[in-house]
């Protein structure tokens, strides 16, 4: 007996001679959690990474054993293990630092293109809100309305006008809004205030089960910051009487598990046009951070965002030419809006095991939007004009919940992702009138209330077989429609319902720590809008889009990575709802495919190049050739500039985004004028104040930033006429902005 009794007191004293798991977590300064920082154990060459939640366990670590940790962008860490760390475990926190792309490995657990999408945002902070959505490579943004009107989005051979093919989101909140007033998938991001944005996640392509509705050409997801480092104010001024505030203030300082920030921001301008824009927007953002257990986390976010906006709309080509208008001149300035949205969103990220972790996110949305908007000017009216108000009061109601773990089969990890999901919007009064004068109503063409429910469920798993992982995932979405129509004489609840399953399949051969491929297929959808589905009764209400990606991942020097891909996509017959006209437009079966290729240069630690550039063939398969082009898709794009930063006291950056000539009509008859654009921005620190200058169309290039071929007529013509309606791109701007961090 007392033999056994020393051998089980001997125990808790060998096992570290023998090896055990040593489990921990890493953040950053903000005390943030870090996604797939390396993890090595020097003396036993074992390794890992951590997961969603920062945590990670290294096996087969003893006292006394060096590990090493690190990431792209932060200082490597150093640690000794002790016997402290093998019994409570250890929090590392890593130190920012300079990047250094000499330093970025190629391997399986990093996703490569995601951790240039970082890169970019760091050596090129985004300025305002346009720029936000420019840091997804090959993805192009246009205004046409005042500054308060969503952008106009263009993608790999899509003009996916405010977000039909593409799923937005931030901090797990949906920004796309199903059966808009104005457009399906009509998705406004100015209610995020640039400087609270942590992470931009994106992914071109229909091949990723954790994103649903709209999710064709591609998804963006956006995270906000749950800690800021320092107060700020800033102040800007710049031409056409061009205002930016912003205040971001640290609260619940002294706290040690919690923190939170709010920040306001508010901006007036005129812009350049003759008929003054009297554009004013404030957003209000706050956000609550803490540990409740020291590993599990609470955020909750509260915001609200107001805007309203005069315009001067699209102005025919033919009245610049003949010297009636200017480029910034107006037909009915009476255009313009108000929109409004205010959010609550409650985040949580619980560890359930050292494998095994458990994301969810419940969310609520109140949205108020007011259009008005004239594109055809007498066309249809002679008298009154052809101006027309969409309206929309907007409930949003939502949650998604996933749970992700990883497990060992013999030598094989795989991981695990299983989610779940609804949201549902009650949307009142969503219409479409003809006015006159914004203030007049002359005919309610759409009016009525639409409910809509999204369910859904994925499944995704990860299997790393040597140097490949293979991602097999599958999804399910159910909708239900309903649809009362006030301009009915009977009361009617129109309602429909349908399900769809979407398999995807990826593969990733890590060849070596400087070269990757990868291989992507999958079927994505976007919705159509109610009104479509349930008064035209149509049959496509979740058209697909079948998608292939292939291409690598290439670093042939140090300093110096390349990404190339060939892709295609067949999109389904559907019918698009038009929300400025009220009617519905069979698009018919459609294909595009092309090239994207980027590079990422490191000059010196603080000179960085980028470009990216995309070539498409984007073809209707309804129609015969010679008059089979999509009109206003891009057929190459091109983006980049150079960066730099801790130059002395000085950083900043030159950039420039061109879009080639386009076909605005089927048949190329009409041409969408191309432009190239270039910006720049330098900045000077000096203790805890930076002076900044930023200027916007250096070269002041007469541009076009949104066209359309519309079919318009004049008050004094006889006749209607087709061509080219635009709004220009802004002119020379210049803004000066200061600083102050506490």
């Amino acid at each position: 007996m007392k033999y056994l009794i020393t051998f089980l007191l001997l125990i808790p004293i060998s096992l570290p001679a023998f090896g055990q798991a040593l489990k921990g977590s890493v953040v950053n300064s903000f005390n943030e959690h870090l996604e797939n920082v390396y993890v090595i154990n020097v003396n036993s060459n074992s390794h890992t990474h951590t997961n969603e939640n920062g945590s990670f366990m290294l096996e087969e670590t003893v006292l006394n054993d060096t590990i090493q940790v690190h990431i792209l962008g932060f200082e490597k860490k150093i640690i000794q293990v002790s016997k402290e760390h093998l019994e409570n475990g250890i929090i590392i926190e890593l130190t920012t630092k300079i990047f250094q792309l000499e330093e970025l490995v190629l391997r399986k657990e990093i996703n490569a293109l995601q951790t240039m999408a970082k890169i970019d945002l760091q050596v090129n902070p985004v300025n305002n809100s346009q720029e936000i959505l420019r840091k997804v490579p090959g993805l192009f943004i246009g205004q046409h309305a005042g500054g308060g009107k969503a952008e106009q989005i263009f993608l790999r051979g899509f003009d996916i006008d405010h977000g039909t093919d593409i799923t937005l989101s931030v901090d797990g909140m949906p920004i796309n809004m199903v059966s808009h007033a104005h457009g399906q998938g009509y998705s406004d991001l100015h209610f995020i205030i640039p400087e609270t944005i942590q992470k931009i996640d994106f992914g071109k392509g229909p091949y990723y089960a954790n994103q649903g509705d709209f999710n064709t050409a591609g998804y963006v997801n956006f995270s906000t910051h749950t800690n800021i480092r320092k107060n700020m104010i800033s102040v800007g001024y710049g031409d056409f009487n061009s205002v930016r505030t912003l205040g971001m203030f640290r609260i619940l300082e002294n706290s040690k598990n919690s923190n939170a920030y709010v920040a306001v921001e508010y901006i007036e301008t005129d812009g350049p046009f003759e008929s003054k824009q009297n554009f004013n927007r404030l957003n209000i953002f706050s956000k609550y951070h803490t540990f409740l257990n020291g590993k599990d986390q609470l955020t909750l976010t509260a915001s609200h965002f107001t805007s309203s906006w005069d315009a001067s709309g699209q102005i025919p080509l033919r009245e610049v030419e003949n010297g009636n208008i200017s480029r910034f001149g107006a037909i009915d300035d009476t255009e313009g809006g108000f929109t409004s949205r205010t959010n609550l969103n409650v985040q949580l990220n619980k560890t359930l095991s050292d494998k095994s972790v458990f994301k969810a996110n419940v969310f609520y949305s109140k949205y108020d939007f007011e259009l008005f908007s004239n594109f055809t000017f007498f066309l249809e009216d002679a008298v009154n004009g052809d101006q027309i108000r969409q309206l929309e009061d907007r409930n949003i109601f939502g949650m998604n919940a996933k749970i992700i773990n990883s497990k060992n089969y013999g030598d094989v990890e795989v991981k695990f992702t299983k989610g779940v999901g609804l949201r549902h919007d009650f949307i009142k009064d969503n219409q479409l009138s003809r006015t006159k004068n914004r203030s007049e109503l002359l005919e309610r063409i759409q009016f009525g209330d639409i409910k809509e429910s999204n369910l859904y469920a994925f499944f995704n798993s990860e299997f790393e077989l040597g140097k490949f992982k293979i991602s097999p995932a599958v999804r399910l979405d159910y909708f239900k429609f309903l649809y009362n129509d006030h301009l009915s004489d009977v009361y009617k609840t129109l309602s429909k319902t349908k399900a769809i399953i979407n398999p995807k399949l990826n593969f990733l051969y890590t060849q070596n720590d400087h070269l990757q491929w990868f291989l992507k297929s999958g079927i994505g959808f976007h919705s159509n809008d109610a009104r479509v589905i349930l008064q035209q009764n149509a049959d496509k209400i979740l058209p697909k889009a079948y998608g292939l990606d292939i291409g690598n991942i290439w670093k042939p020097a140090k300093k110096l990575i390349i990404n190339t891909a060939a892709w295609y996509l067949l999109s389904e017959e559907e019918f698009v709802y038009v929300g400025d006209a009220g009617i519905i437009e069979p698009s018919g079966k459609s294909e595009r495919y092309g090239i994207d290729v980027g590079l990422r240069y490191q000059f010196t630690n603080q000179f960085f190049l980028d470009s990216d550039a995309t070539f498409t063939n984007a073809r209707s398969l309804e129609n015969s050739a010679g008059e089979d082009y999509i009109p206003l898709a891009p057929s190459f794009t091109m983006s980049g500039g150079l960066s730099f930063r801790d130059l002395g006291n000085f950083s900043g950056g030159f950039r420039y985004r061109y879009l080639a000539d386009r076909p605005a009509n089927e048949d190329y008859s009409i041409i969408a004028d191309g432009y190239l654009v270039s910006d720049f921005n330098i900045n000077y620190k000096r203790k805890d104040i930076i002076f900044g200058i930023s200027v916007e169309n250096i070269f002041n290039v007469a541009w076009n930033e949104t066209q359309f071929a519309t079919e318009s007529r004049l008050q004094n013509e006889e006749d209607s006429v087709e061509e080219i309606h635009f709004t220009p791109g802004t002119p020379f701007f210049a803004k000066a902005t200061i600083t102050y961090q506490f």
